[in-house]
Parts: C-alpha cells; sequence; structure tokens
C-alpha cells in the first residue's frame, strides 16, 4: 500500500521544526528513523498533512553526559547508542536491553526518542526509560517541559505529548556505584515484540522492577532490597497478577503472569549477583 499525500519538510533549525509543529498541529507527523512511522503511513493508519524530518538536525545528533544522565537527543539512531563504547559503564541496562530492539537492520535506522514517541508497550527502550526513572523532554514554540518516563506513557500507543510538541531529548540517570542491573525478555523469534520484557535495578536499598509487555505501558515496581526468598515470589506474583494480563493470539494471560514471575526472578537475582 502507499500512503495518502502529504508535503515534506526538512527543516534547518529546530526552531523552524517546532514553528511548523505549532502551525498545524495534530495535522503533522514528526519523521526521525521512520520505522514504526512508514509503515503506518503506507497502511493508512495514521495520516499527515506535513511530514517533518528532523533527522538531519545537528543539534538533536548528540549524546552527552549531563548533571548524572545520559542525554540522547531526538535524532541519535540505536545503532549510534549501542556503539558507544562508554555506554556499559554509564548505563549498562540499556547496553544490555538495546541488542533486543528490533533487527541489526532496523537499529541502524530507528532512533532512541522514536521508539519512545511510539510508545509500544512491548519496546524495549520505554521499558528501560520507565526502569531507571529517565525524562523525556519535549519542544514547542512555548519552550520546553520535562515529563518523568511513568507520567510521559499513558497507554497503548499513547503519551502525554501535546500535539504541538516534539521530544527533543530522553535522559536515563547514569548506574551510581553499589548498583546492578539487568534486563531479559522472551519473545516468539528474536527481534520480536516482546510477550514479557524484565528490566531489574537493584541497589543496597530497593529492587526495582518494570515489566513490559504485558500491560498497555511499561510499569514498575519497588520492594526493600533485603526481600528474599518467598517473600519475593508473593511480591513478583501480586504483581503479575496486577498487570492484568490478556489472553491474545500470541500468549495467553496465564503464561503472561508465569513469565513475570520467573523472568522477574531471574533478572532481578541477575541485577543482585552485579552488585557483587
Amino acid at each position: 500500500m502507499k500512503p495518502a499525500s502529504f508535503d515534506y519538510l526538512r527543516p534547518d533549525t529546530l526552531d523552524e521544526a517546532v514553528a511548523a509543529l505549532g502551525e498545524l498541529g495534530d495535522e503533522v507527523r514528526v519523521l526521525a528513523g521512520g520505522q514504526s512511522l512508514m509503515p503506518m503511513l503506507n497502511m493508512r493508519l495514521v495520516g499527515s498533512r506535513l511530514l517533518i524530518d528532523i533527522a538531519q538536525l545537528a543539534s538533536l545528533s548528540k549524546i552527552e553526559l549531563a548533571s548524572g544522565t545520559l542525554v540522547v537527543g531526538a535524532a541519535v539512531t540505536q545503532a549510534e547508542l549501542a556503539a558507544r563504547a562508554t555506554l556499559a559503564a554509564e548505563a549498562p541496562l540499556l547496553a544490555a536491553a538495546l541488542p533486543w530492539v528490533g533487527h541489526y537492520q532496523t537499529r541502524n535506522r530507528g532512533t532512541i526518542c522514536g521508539s519512545i514517541a511510539h510508545a509500544d508497550p512491548s519496546a524495549e527502550l520505554p521499558l528501560c526509560l520507565v526502569a531507571l526513572g529517565g525524562e523525556v523532554i519535549l519542544r514547542s514554540k512555548a519552550g520546553r517541559r520535562t515529563l518523568g518516563a511513568e507520567e510521559f506513557f499513558l497507554g497503548v500507543l499513547s503519551t502525554a505529548k501535546h500535539d504541538d510538541e516534539l521530544i527533543e531529548q530522553v535522559r536515563f540517570p547514569l548506574q551510581s556505584p553499589d548498583t546492578g542491573a539487568a534486563f531479559h525478555e522472551v519473545s516468539q523469534r528474536h527481534g520480536d515484540f516482546a510477550l514479557v520484557a524484565c528490566a531489574a535495578i537493584v541497589t543496597s536499598a530497593k529492587i526495582r522492577l518494570a515489566i513490559g509487555g504485558v500491560a498497555g505501558r511499561p510499569m514498575a515496581r519497588e520492594w526493600p532490597a533485603d526481600l528474599q526468598g518467598d517473600g519475593l515470589d508473593d511480591a513478583l506474583n501480586d504483581f503479575a497478577w496486577d498487570l492484568k494480563a490478556v489472553d491474545d493470539l500470541h500468549a495467553s494471560a496465564r503464561y503472561r503472569r508465569e513469565l513475570v514471575r520467573r523472568i522477574g526472578r531471574r533478572v532481578i537475582d541477575e541485577a543482585r549477583r552485579c552488585r557483587d
């Protein structure tokens, strides 16, 4: 299929991009990598009067460290972040999760912020942002605003971004000393959408577990760091039920709950070992 006709703009500056976005609002789509947007346009699941291509904006193509966070611009591809030599030390959870994102070919075009904006509940990058307690920086003609990950994601393919805003950057907290992180997911084939994805962060004070692929958005739960044995199993079971899994063509709700219990325990144990 082919998309409905639209106008195309490749702005020279970010200000030009947000000005155009502010004029047309919900009739505009922002293109960075296009790995989700272009198939949706081709199948006419979404429409657009104007497509704003921000992929070449130098101001959005940076990866920087600032205020204890890893700052990733909207035009940075998943492959570029994965190839960062210091990523495993700065954000081990991201380093562990990125090889699970799509395939080698799609990571070369797909962007970090594009995945965040798309808000697929099975996607790895929104899950990591929630697990780490990261932030989304939104830009419009009115200026910037910052949203925490858990307030940004509202549901399936739904976010708190306004029609006149684009994601300028996302910020992932750097891993602090004496912290362990782990990631794992189960899918029908590597690179497919996750049936269940689990990300764990363990510190001396707490366990934080985030789950993707079950609810309409990534969900996180925290427990005391010393929670062990049957107590941890009970906590994971409660979390699994609270996610309100449903049956679909790919997996039953019962299977997803069992994956939350088993894979959740696995990544918590792995994150604990990373602290040792």
